[in-house]
């Protein structure tokens, strides 16, 4: 990547080329460069994502790299550090939390990120910055597939595949948030994790055919597809005529479409994308106490590799996050230390 001499520098966790999580190391790398909408957040905390590890690992949206180094993460949590025109609605000092697109723009495994000001949006007043960075892409396609695709409401029966990781333990709250019966499906020791989420119904994975014990749903969840023991497949079995299927992991199940339009029932994958008023609804669910984030472990900047190790391990309860520099009030602003 090009430089010059007075091209402002920042710690990053990179990536010369894909592989493993030993490709990973800190490097300092140009600062992004804010321009039009965009706003510069310097960055307290980042998320880890299943999306993050595939791309670094050369699957995901790792076609879309187009130079190295190249610097990952999509969720963040910061301080607005430059804006667009003096009167933005998130002035300097703010803050905020929201989702980068990664690769169009640098990640936020770095000290600042620059993304659209549609992106991002004031961070709960409850959270930390840590437990901020674990909500953006995890609660928003959680919302997506609960609220916008599947339309949840009371009555409904909904099934929730891997209840207790990032996108799960959200989506289980929000089916029971808005009134659905929920079965979530976990391992033995998630259990009681799931019935805090609102689970009115748990199912064992490992010793468990949730087909068996789930009669019939409306809605199922599914987080995890046919990559594990044809769960997408299994699941048409549980769902009533004209029930829906809403599957994240896209690419998971190719023939889920023509499998689900066989049996007389709805299918449809999801993307996530970003967007402020989702988002800030989340947020305000959040303060309200009605919803919760729940951080497995935290990680600093240098050891961004074990972080991906162990999402990449999965069984992560709720989500992981790399905390990029320490917590300040976002009143309190920093000079500039670049080199």
């Amino acid at each position: 990547m090009p430089e010059s001499p007075d091209t402002p520098l920042m710690r990053a966790l990179a990536i010369d080329r894909t592989g493993d999580a030993e490709e990973l190391h800190v490097a300092r790398v140009p600062r992004p460069l804010r321009i039009s909408d965009e706003v510069l957040v310097r960055v307290v905390a980042a998320g880890v994502n299943p999306i993050d590890v595939k791309t670094r690992a050369g699957k995901g949206v790792a076609r879309a790299i187009t130079a190295w180094p190249f610097v990952g993460g999509g969720d963040f949590s910061g301080v607005v550090e430059e804006v667009a025109y003096a009167q933005h609605p998130l002035p300097p000092g703010t803050a905020v939390f929201g989702m980068g697109r990664v690769p169009r723009v640098g990640g936020s495994f770095a000290e600042f990120i620059s993304v659209a000001s549609t992106a991002l949006t004031p961070k709960p007043e409850t959270l930390t910055h840590v437990e901020a960075a674990a909500v953006p892409i995890a609660a928003m396609t959680a919302w997506g597939m609960v609220v916008t695709q599947a339309r949840v409401e009371p009555g409904m029966r909904v099934l929730v595949h891997a209840g207790a990781g990032g996108v799960g333990h959200f989506a289980v709250q929000f089916a029971s948030h808005f009134g659905a019966h929920v079965i979530a499906t976990g391992s033995a020791r998630n259990a009681d994790f799931l019935r805090e989420l609102g689970a009115d119904e748990t199912v064992d994975y490992a010793s468990q055919r949730f087909e068996d014990v789930a009669g019939t749903v409306d809605v199922v969840i599914d987080l995890i597809g046919n990559v594990k023991d044809d769960t997408g497949t299994r699941s048409l079995d549980v769902l009533a005529p004209g029930g829906l299927l809403v599957n994240a992991p896209t690419g998971s199940w190719p023939t889920m479409h023509e499998d689900a339009a066989a049996r007389g029932i709805r299918a449809t994958g999801f993307n996530v994308a970003a967007d402020a008023q989702v988002l800030a609804g989340i947020g305000a669910l959040i303060d309200s106490g009605a919803i919760w984030v729940h951080v497995d472990a935290v990680y600093d900047l240098d050891a961004g590799a074990e972080a991906q190790r162990i999402v990449e391990g999965g069984h992560v309860r709720g989500k992981v996050v790399i905390r990029v520099a320490d917590e300040h009030d976002p009143n309190e602003r920093e000079d500039d230390d670049d080199e």
